[in-house]
């Protein structure tokens, strides 16, 4: 009697993964990348090209980079924004592309509080200097829990009064409804990095003595408010999205204890994945003093996964296919994102996929691409591997 053959299961990384009403393909997510592309919030040629880009390598959910639910809540004035119903229509023909790609289309919904009319981060990511206002680049009054600038060298934010907070969960909800409208299949929140969601949870930026700030439950009140209210705008088998920064990096600042507080009432609310990211309170948008090394965020989404019982996306220094489908097997994420590397890289998902043994005849590229690489094959055989990696032979 044979012994039957040992099975390998298909990776996790590149199974089908269901979250609400949506199915993704595999579980690879492009990370929200802003890159100041757009005039006037709109998306163009160069944001359909650059998205598309992800579309056709292979990913299973895409995002926009953080995109404006209202003027003054422009980080930049070369950023996507939603406010309008002309800048919700400039998205579907990237949104038409994804899908047409398999890729299900997302967008991250923004507001950026006291970092609002800023730097692009390649001009220093920090405040508008005065020589650049008179050379013609945009600014406007930025918005905070208090009056209590970043720094001296930024501007003083004006204070929002409860009915502009009530205003401004009602700017979410509507950008929300118009994303859908058009296209978009998956929603998140920015509650991350220092913008105007983040400088509500944490205690250093929020020192408020109201409704809106004090201890963990008023701090919390608005991106939970804003939550509801996105939830309430959207269909109900569309997935939520929550971006966190999982802690400060500060001793006084938010804490990983207080992300998981956050996540049970996210998830309470109708949150379906916490995206865990960290840093960026007091200084550019990812920057917390803590140790880099590869997957050093996985830790915050572990943590919320397991004591809160909400999916977690896992982010930042994810550089292997090997890596990533570790950290799924593990149980500390349920989707990978990726970002920087995918830029580097723009068909990594599809790269990673060799390397975890698929697609061992380019069947996942699509015809327009694959028909020729498989054919390829043949004619590197006995010095080359199928992706074109010299064997030293021949």
């Amino acid at each position: 009697m044979s012994t039957p053959k040992a099975t390998t299961s298909r990776p996790l990384l590149f199974q089908p993964h269901t979250i609400r009403g949506v199915t993704l393909k595999n579980r690879m997510v492009l990370a929200p990348m802003v890159h100041y592309g757009a005039r006037e919030g709109m998306c163009g040629t160069y944001h359909t090209v650059h998205l598309g880009k992800f579309a056709l390598g292979g990913f299973g959910l895409i995002f926009t980079e953080a995109t404006a639910v209202e003027q003054r809540g422009m980080i930049t004035e070369m950023d996507l924004a939603i406010f309008t119903d002309a800048q919700a229509e400039s998205y579907r023909p990237v949104v038409t592309l994804m899908k047409e790609q398999g890729a299900v289309p997302a967008i991250q919904l923004a507001h950026g509080g006291r970092k609002a009319g800023m730097q692009a981060a390649f001009e220093g990511n920090g405040p508008l200097s005065a020589a650049e206002v008179r050379r013609g680049r945009k600014r406007w009054q930025p918005v905070g829990p208090t009056t209590t600038p970043i720094s001296a060298d930024w501007p003083a934010p004006q204070q929002l009064s409860a009915a502009e907070i009530a205003d401004i969960a009602g700017a979410f909800a509507l950008a929300a409804a118009r994303a859908v409208r058009v296209g978009f299949e998956v929603v998140e929140i920015h509650g991350a990095h220092g913008y105007l969601l983040a400088s509500f949870l944490s205690p250093v930026s929020n020192t408020r003595n109201d409704g809106y700030g004090g201890d963990i439950k008023g701090r919390m009140r608005f991106p939970l408010e804003v939550a509801e209210a996105v939830r309430a705008s959207i269909p109900d088998h569309t997935p939520l999205f929550f971006r966190v920064s999982s802690v400060d990096g500060t001793v006084e600042g938010w804490t990983m204890d207080d992300t998981v507080v956050l996540a049970r009432e996210l998830k309470a609310r109708g949150v379906d994945v916490l995206d865990c990211s960290s840093g960026g309170l007091l200084g550019s948008a990812t920057a917390a003093p803590v140790t880099r090394a590869p997957g050093f965020q996985v830790p915050y989404a572990a943590r919320a996964k397991a004591e809160a019982g909400i999916q977690t996306m896992a982010v930042g220094l994810i550089l292997e296919a090997q890596q990533a489908e570790a950290i799924l097997r593990e149980g500390k994420a349920d989707l990978i994102a990726v970002g920087r590397q995918a830029q580097f890289n723009p068909n990594i998902a599809l790269h990673w996929a060799h390397d975890l043994g698929l697609n061992t005849r380019f069947e996942d590229w699509g015809p327009e691409y694959g028909w020729w690489l498989e054919k390829r094959i043949r004619t590197m055989q006995g010095f080359a591997t199928p992706t074109g990696t010299p064997t030293g032979k021949g």
